[in-house]
């Protein structure tokens, strides 16, 4: 096949497979036909060598714009992955090659949003809108990073302190079939009217297409979220008492516990992973590892089942944070929108406190330590270290950039040994051998995380000692991955097990964001 043949079907190719967002293959693609004009850009070209510098120069910037696409082809294909790292390399690659590329430009913009890069993503914007001034796209995003920017500024300048959304609901005369009380400024107990027979009612509004009554939903959003402040950073839970530690939570009559990965507000299948590895009771305890919003359509109706489980059963199920579920994300990834069409922006408020208030691992049995990220830039970081962490001194409640909160919730593994930078642009990549000295400085046999889909649902990595769950099959209805789990029995024996999707009504992945931005 000749070099230009080449291009073109490798491109053609990637192009095919990111309409089908089939990702993983398109990047494939495109990184062939990138490597194929590379090539030939570094051998004698003896077509061109007589010709009049004219046409030499012509063929040189088209050359150099063929790379420029490719490259921004292969960082919006990043983007899809949430790889914002790659993506802005990706980014600047081909603005090197073409300066008024001005999809790069707006692409790395979109990728340094996502990952809270503010100046930079509106450096960007700026030198796109002189390219293209009447882009609708970038003026839509140049306004939103612009507004955010002014509320940082003006919430700095003035070192404001929020109040706790809870504290400005009003619970006398509230009309709903729960009731509740008042237990602490902002804190509340439901003392009526949730059981089982209420979830299965509200499951079934849910199918039906129906909100739940709001004030139920303040209710059990704020019930949940008085129980999560009361969790340590780090959970410990087990099958048997341990007498030299106060904290423990001793499973009484619990058989089997269930850990989740990432549900994504794919709802149906959280629906399925009940039915097919047993419900929440007194026999049956859940740990959900982070990401249950976001993405999927039903955000809302998956937060409000678990929330509901957890003060229904708040030793049955647990519920540790992702980077998902932060402002930040939520704003970007749909849940914000999603939650202020169905209940409003107040309910959304109480949510986004709920999730700075969640915990950020949980340890199993004193043997597995749980975390919707993975592990430390700093290897002396200890369970301890983890279990210290105040998530009530974080700025409205969202992580800060950097230190042990930021990686439990963003770091991924990697199969060399050592660190390297990430991915994703925030966060870094840890080996094998970080997560075997890990385990051995904490006595432990071994780490489960979420954050990235796996195919099979579940993949042990670094040599048996990590783990890494994801719970939405087929994700974003395009991956036709499975979905995971992993069951802890009583008898000590541990076993991963995978399901499939199930159907579910026809609504696209993110229906009610206003602006996807290219995500």
């Amino acid at each position: 096949m000749e070099k230009e043949e080449a291009y073109i079907h490798y491109k053609g190719l990637g192009n095919d497979a990111f309409k089908g967002q089939h990702y993983p293959e398109a990047i494939k693609h495109y990184t062939k036909a990138i490597e194929v004009l590379e090539n030939e850009s570094e051998e004698e070209n003896p077509d061109i060598i007589n010709e009049n510098l004219d046409n030499v120069a012509a063929h040189t910037h088209k050359h150099a714009h063929a790379l420029a696409i490719l490259y921004s082809n292969r960082a919006q294909t990043q983007l899809k992955l949430e790889n914002y790292g790659l993506a802005i390399q990706d980014c600047t690659k081909s603005i090197e090659h073409d300066a008024l590329f001005v999809k790069s430009l707006y692409r790395r913009a979109v990728a340094h949003y996502a990952i809270r890069e503010l100046d930079s993503a509106l450096k960007d914007l700026k030198e796109a809108r002189k390219i293209s001034p009447n882009d609708s796209k970038i003026k839509s995003l140049s306004g939103q990073i612009s507004g955010e920017l002014r509320k940082l500024k003006f919430e700095a300048a003035i070192d404001i302190v929020e109040k706790s959304i809870f504290e400005s609901i009003s619970w006398d005369g509230i009309e709903g079939d729960l009731k509740v009380e008042q237990t602490g400024k902002g804190d509340v107990k439901i003392v009526s009217g949730l059981n089982q027979e209420f979830i299965t009612k509200m499951v079934d509004s849910f199918r039906n297409d129906q909100n739940l009554n709001k004030n139920d939903a303040f209710a059990i959003v704020a019930a949940a979220n008085t129980i999560f402040k009361r969790e340590k950073s780090m959970v410990e839970i087990g099958f048997e008492k341990d007498d030299n530690n106060e904290d423990h939570i001793k499973l009484n009559d619990v058989e089997i516990i269930t850990v989740c990965g990432d549900t994504h507000g794919q709802f149906y299948d959280v629906l399925n992973i009940f039915k097919t590895f047993g419900k929440v009771d007194s026999k049956h305890a859940y740990l959900f590892n982070g990401d249950f919003v976001d993405r999927g359509s039903w955000g809302c109706e998956v937060a409000l089942l678990l929330y509901a489980l957890k003060v229904l059963f708040p030793t049955r199920i647990f519920i540790n944070r992702g980077n998902h579920e932060t402002d930040d994300m939520n704003s970007v990834y749909g849940f914000t929108d999603e939650c202020k069409f169905k209940y409003g922006e107040k309910l959304f408020k109480c949510f986004s406190e709920s999730f700075g208030n969640l915990p950020y691992s949980t340890l199993i049995n004193k043997e597995y330590l749980v975390m919707h990220g993975g592990l430390f830039s700093d290897d002396t970081i200890s369970l301890q270290d983890i279990k210290k962490i105040n998530r009530f001194k974080q700025v409205h409640g969202q992580p800060p950039k950097t230190g042990i909160e930021m990686e439990l919730i963003w770091t991924d593994p990697q199969p060399q040994e050592g660190r390297s930078l990430s991915k994703r642009g925030i966060g870094m990549q840890f080996g094998p051998d970080i997560t075997a000295k890990f385990c051995e400085r904490n006595n432990l046999k071994g780490i489960l995380r979420s954050h990235e889909v796996r195919q099979n649902g579940y993949e042990w990595e670094h040599n048996g000692l990590l783990c890494t769950v994801f719970s939405a099959p087929n994700y974003c209805d395009v991956q036709g991955n499975l979905g995971g789990v992993v069951n802890f029995y009583r008898d000590g024996k541990m076993e991963c097990k995978n399901f499939s999707a199930v159907p579910h009504p026809d609504v696209p992945p993110m229906k009610y964001t206003k602006n996807q931005y290219g995500f």
